[in-house]
């Protein structure tokens, strides 16, 4: 069980009551009381000497909890909470051995709340606890609750806390724990179901969701990915085809979120360093980040596949992500980017449709020009121009050419290439045969638009830092 591949199915529901509604919002707002006092207690226990997080007796909790929720969901929730203190020290010992990845040193778990600001709406069900039924005409998820709750609202024998469920499971497998979220923002339940699957059952899972596969009997391709802050991805094909998933509005949605929290947390009381506000803040900020990045991980899979691209190389920016002198730059490539988990991404999404990854070394891929090799290049947002043979570029792509060229060796220029000029496409190519090579996200989907619209930097906190040093 424990070897199986895990993937998550992300719902909407409601109640299909409104005695089932005020029954959840109970259920749910009985979670981030007992997730406080937990968490109180093993941060007292933290910063008490020669006292341990994981010594701390919580069974009077228990008690006082399991009437409401029921004793299952406590023993999740206090599950939960210990993979969060599990996931504290993981990063402090990464902290502490300075590599790049963590640069700033991690806080302990926090509250979902707090009595005065509100509580966090967050519940957890046990994977043998609930049972989704999946129709054409109303799918619905069932669970029980704690026996307070069943005499408050009069259940039946049997009678079970019943949602009606919207959207499509994409992953068919053994169900894991539940977890139930309200969005107050948009008056919403969110519902993720994680699943476990057979290995050999993974792929023909994921390919279910893609137009295009892998065709053997075809010639086969391989392709480079430079990825970066500016621009999440920029590809280069041994075709010569092009596609670049620009960055830069996602980042200043991304720093307008990074200042409402800094505005909160200056108003904190001194000795509070967070808030339920605030917390909600990092959540929908991080939520935005990642649903872009990893739709545009799935985007360019499809991409990928249509062009039969069988092995993908990716630059390893291991010994590149230093800390740089600029908060915004700091900002922008260790907390918005999010390298290391792009990075997982990729190789989840594209090992399950079949497209091998491997890490090449991105040293001199942006300094060098991929046409003659010169070191006499400049580089200044995404534009890129070699002073010995007069290439003009776009700055991800010559960094996406030069990686795949040190793999397969010389390889005919980019179609695609400009950064200021629509594109350099041949004059004898069909017409509309390179649309899309450049995409932006609208806050739903990756949709086409033109190098010209949005390569230039915006403001000084999109503007190129030295070539050494900026990653995309």
């Amino acid at each position: 069980m424990s070897g199986r591949p895990q993937r998550t199915n992300e719902y909407t529901a409601e109640p299909v009551s409104d005695r089932y509604r005020q029954c959840l919002f109970d259920w749910l707002s009985a979670h981030a009381p007992l997730w406080n006092q937990l968490t109180y207690r093993r941060r007292h226990a933290y910063f008490t000497e020669n006292e341990d997080v994981w010594n701390v007796d919580y069974d009077d909790l228990y008690d006082e909890y399991a009437p409401i929720l029921g004793k299952a969901a406590c023993q999740q929730l206090t599950r939960k909470n210990s993979e969060a203190w599990r996931s504290f020290f993981g990063l402090l010992d990464t902290y502490h051995s300075d590599d790049p990845a963590v640069t700033e040193k991690p806080s302990p778990p926090g509250y979902w709340g707090n009595r005065d600001d509100g509580y966090e709406l967050h519940g957890l069900v046990r994977n043998d606890l609930y049972t989704l039924d999946w129709d054409e005409d109303r799918s619905t998820l069932e669970f029980g609750v704690g026996d307070v709750l069943e005499d408050r609202y009069d259940f039946d024998y049997q009678e079970r806390l019943t949602l009606e469920v919207h959207g499509n499971p994409q992953w068919d497998g053994d169900d894991s724990r539940l977890e139930l979220v309200y969005d107050e923002a948009a008056d919403t339940l969110r519902v993720t179901h994680p699943v476990r699957i057979q290995p050999d059952r993974v792929r023909d899972q994921r390919l279910d969701a893609y137009t295009h596969t892998l065709q053997a009997e075809n010639t086969t391709h391989s392709a480079a990915i430079d990825v970066g802050a500016n621009n999440t991805l920029t590809i280069v094909t041994s075709q010569g085809d092009t596609a670049v998933y620009h960055a830069r509005p996602l980042f200043e949605k991304f720093h307008r979120h990074s200042k409402q929290i800094a505005k909160l947390q200056s108003n904190l009381p001194d000795g509070q360093y967070t808030s339920w506000r605030i917390q909600r803040r990092y959540d929908e900020r991080g939520r935005k980040r990642d649903h872009a990045r990893d739709a545009a991980v799935k985007h360019a899979a499809e991409w990928l596949l249509e062009r039969n691209i069988t092995t993908v190389y990716v630059g390893d920016l291991t010994d590149v992500l230093d800390v740089h002198w600029s908060a915004s730059v700091n900002e922008k490539t260790h907390a918005f980017w999010s390298h290391g988990q792009l990075l997982d991404r990729i190789e989840l999404t594209f090992g399950d449709v079949g497209i091998t990854v491997e890490s090449v070394s991105e040293e001199d891929s942006s300094s060098l020009c991929p046409e003659c090799g010169s070191k006499d290049v400049s580089r200044s947002g995404d534009d890129f121009r070699c002073h010995e043979c007069g290439l003009d570029a776009h700055a991800d792509v010559a960094g996406a050419w030069n990686l795949l060229q040190s793999v397969v060796g010389s390889m005919a220029r980019p179609a695609a290439l400009a950064a200021e000029r629509p594109r350099d496409t041949p004059n004898n190519s069909p017409a509309g045969e390179l649309d899309g090579a450049y995409w932006e996200w609208n806050g739903h989907n990756w949709t086409p638009a033109s190098f010209r619209e949005q390569s230039r930097p915006r403001n000084q906190t999109s503007v190129s830092e030295p070539v050494s040093s900026q990653p995309g």
